[in-house]
């Protein structure tokens, strides 16, 4: 659902897939080819929140702020399912982990990853490429060139998404038996440790 708050409409990239079951609120700028997933909640009431082109916000995330700030998801950042992202920004092609926290005035340097349930303490400043985890979080090495790709792999996965949400995703009544002739989706992505591994 897109909703206007206090005269501000969002603003979404024809491109870009907003699923019916997130919330996009108020004063909130979404690039091209973004996804945002069923259960995200994006909350520009109190300040601006500006979603560059390829960002994917994925389901049961939060996006929102303390009145009177504005953050900004740079291009290529990766938010994944049940983070909470609260007035921080996030540097571009960033990979944020599975119900990471991070807290407001934090920065996140571009091609970071922090590791899922980490948290991230209010006025953190990560250096660029960091791998980050833990709570209270903490840089634990550099992010590697295959690491990097491996998360790049990963985010042009959910850019092409949109395109395929809107080509194909319909609300549709649920069959009673699994059809004979249902196939398995292709492997097309793997772990981290099994990129590695090649």
């Amino acid at each position: 659902m897109i909703y206007q708050f206090k005269g501000y409409t969002p603003v979404v990239h024809e491109s870009s897939f907003v699923h019916p079951l997130a919330a996009v609120t108020g004063n909130v700028i979404i690039g091209k080819n973004c996804y945002i997933g069923p259960g995200a909640a994006i909350r520009g009431d109190w300040g601006q929140i500006i979603l560059e082109d390829g960002v994917n916000v994925q389901e049961n995330c939060t996006v929102h702020m303390f009145p009177g700030k504005s953050i900004t998801l740079k291009e290529s950042v990766h938010v994944g399912h049940g983070a909470i992202i609260h007035g921080a920004n996030l540097g571009r092609n960033c990979l944020i982990g599975m119900n990471t926290v991070i807290m407001d005035d934090a920065e996140i340097g571009d091609e970071c990853i922090i590791g899922a349930m980490a948290f991230v303490k209010a006025e953190t400043i990560i250096p660029k490429r960091s791998l980050v985890v833990g709570n209270p979080a903490k840089v634990i090495k550099e992010v590697s060139d295959e690491m990097i790709a491996w998360k790049t792999k990963g985010t042009q996965l959910y850019q092409q998404l949109p395109q395929e949400c809107h080509d194909t995703l319909k609300e549709v009544e649920p069959l009673r038996k699994v059809p004979k002739d249902n196939m398995l989706q292709q492997d097309v992505y793997q772990t981290l440790r099994d990129f590695m591994k090649k």
